[in-house]
């Protein structure tokens, strides 16, 4: 078995630093054939993806910069062509939390272009990635003219608050290891009991995703490793007996809800 450990990774981006690449390069000739991939724009006729493309602004960014900061006033509606970004946010300590990372296909914004209120996250780029901005009286428009995209909004949102409603039950019932576990199932390809996690993940961003320090999640990673539960197999992280380990969080999720249930009001 090759240990994981230590981790060899780059250092989260630290809040307020200058980016490496801080200014977004501007992209010419908008194309509706990269508006197509996009969920939220699903079943829009050719024209229609067409007359968007032309008044979307269209950016590229570098991996690591700055989409959009946390309590800025942006208000645009973010479309992700190619590449990933990731919403997360960073407390006075630096320590960073993330909510989810959005992938080519996936969008991201609607919810200060529906209140008007400030932004609730920074936006980062993972990866280098092309996206597409339209501002909130578009996507208003389109949510009027477009009944269809106005329902996927409402469900989408919806699938929004029912996910971090579960993460937050998890962040006050599970300790880190029970944590660490269900990030580590959620993200395995499943084979059998075998879950595939390629490329291994850093162990910053592990620990971003479940709310404690990078050293914490390579200790807890060191004590699975040791009892064979996990495996580092070149560039991938095998994780071993599903079943078992997914009886073990949700018995702990099960033990941690009725502890909360028997706390005073």
């Amino acid at each position: 078995m090759n240990a994981p450990w230590p981790d060899r990774e780059s250092r989260p981006l630290v809040p307020g630093a200058a980016p490496e690449h801080p200014i977004p390069q501007v992209r010419d000739g908008p194309s509706s054939l990269g508006l197509r991939k996009i969920a939220l724009l699903a079943g829009l006729p050719a024209e229609a993806l067409d007359a968007l493309a032309a008044r979307c602004a269209w950016r590229t960014y570098r991996a690591g910069q700055h989409v959009i900061s946390r309590a800025s006033r942006d208000r645009d509606v973010y479309l992700v062509v190619s590449g990933t970004v990731r919403v997360t946010t960073y407390a006075a300590s630096g320590r960073q939390t993330t909510f989810r990372d959005v992938k080519a296909g996936d969008s991201f914004g609607e919810l200060a272009a529906i209140d008007g209120r400030p932004r609730s996250a920074d936006v980062v780029a993972v990866e280098d990635a092309l996206l597409a901005s339209m501002a909130p009286g578009m996507f208003w428009d389109l949510l009027r003219d477009q009944p269809a995209l106005a329902e996927r909004v409402l469900a989408r949102m919806s699938g929004l608050v029912r996910a971090l409603s579960e993460r937050l039950v998890d962040l006050s019932t599970l300790d880190v290891r029970n944590r660490l576990v269900a990030e580590l199932l959620r993200r395995g390809r499943v084979e059998g009991n075998v879950a595939i996690i390629d490329p291994a993940p850093k162990h910053a961003d592990l620990a971003s995703q479940v709310s404690t320090y990078r050293e914490q999640v390579t200790r807890e990673l060191s004590a699975l490793a040791r009892i064979g539960l996990i495996e580092r197999a070149g560039r991938t992280l095998v994780v071993r007996d599903l079943a078992r380990l997914a009886r073990h969080v949700a018995s702990a999720r099960g033990s941690g809800a009725r502890q909360l249930s028997r706390r005073p009001p």
